[in-house]
């Protein structure tokens, strides 16, 4: 399984914060680093905001050198589909072939009254899913009038989010490479999984890569696995708990079980994005998954 950071910038992450988690994630060889598409914050309030999220990943690409960049997800309704693929196409570049574009629907109408963004119902918000997708990949492989192509062969790679329900599994076997369902527990994750996996069967195309994303707490040891707890449930002002958290034994012992039912990539929030220091042990983490 593959171990990517995955960071909340809505939540009032400073530019500096950005290259410094980015930094940290190369060093601890993490697979990538991906960050969510908000402009408004929903865990820590105002005047907590969002820094562009395909702009920052362009500033990003041309500091790192290894790990992968993109967003988890960019909702259809803050860009025109042009505009999203010119922005994804501009970071391959930057990046000599190291983004991915994560794409949705879009959820947190807060965000779009705010912006003036057109929220739309959810079915209209699916049919531009779908519009959207079918264009970029126009753009990227078929139109010989939009220059210059990504770096990436034959395109970059294409996460579709969602809980497996049909229109986002559909148009991710249309379209995608991956889809990326969240905050799933064991069970959960091997139903989407199998979803999905029969959808691509059905459709006659290979398997999607099956990821996640999720909340992640790590620490060395008991005192510190709950001093980060604690600075988690100030961070984040919410209830219960991290859907993982422990040592970092503890939390490769989870993620196996995953593993075992499909999932093949960990996308893990650090919602406490000042902890530059956890980022290290999410490295440890990665290599403790891997043997």
């Amino acid at each position: 399984m593959l171990i990517c950071l995955m960071i909340e910038g809505q939540e009032g992450v400073q530019w500096e914060e950005w290259l410094a988690l980015a930094l940290a994630a190369e060093a601890a060889g993490l697979d990538g680093l991906f960050r969510s598409d908000h402009y408004r914050s929903f865990h820590r309030g105002e005047p907590a905001g969002s820094l562009d999220a395909w702009t920052t990943l362009a500033a990003l690409a041309a500091r790192t050198e290894r790990i992968r960049l993109g967003t988890l997800v960019s909702p259809v309704t803050f860009r025109h589909a042009s505009l999203l693929s010119k922005s994804v196409v501009t970071v391959d570049h930057i990046s000599g072939g190291r983004v991915e574009l994560g794409i949705g629907t879009g959820w947190f109408q807060p965000e779009h009254d705010a912006y003036r963004f057109p929220f739309g119902t959810l079915g209209e918000r699916l049919d531009e899913l779908e519009r959207q997708l079918a264009e970029i990949h126009r753009q990227w492989m078929d139109a010989d009038d939009v220059w210059p192509k990504p770096l990436q062969h034959p395109r970059p790679p294409i996460i579709v989010g969602g809980a497996a329900k049909p229109r986002s599994v559909q148009a991710a076997i249309r379209f995608a490479d991956e889809y990326n369902t969240v905050v799933p527990t064991v069970e959960e994750a091997r139903d989407r999984c199998r979803l999905v996996q029969q959808a691509a069967r059905t459709a006659g195309r290979e398997a999607l890569r099956f990821s996640m994303m999720t909340t992640c707490v790590l620490g060395r040891d008991d005192a510190e696995v709950r001093e980060r707890v604690r600075a988690w449930h100030a961070s984040t002002r919410m209830g219960g708990s991290p859907q993982l958290v422990g040592t970092v034994q503890q939390v490769a012992d989870a993620l196996r079980q995953y593993e075992a039912v499909g999932v093949e990539r960990a996308m893990l929030q650090q919602l406490v994005h000042e902890d530059i220091a956890m980022v290290s042990l999410l490295g440890e983490l990665a290599e403790a998954v891997a043997t």
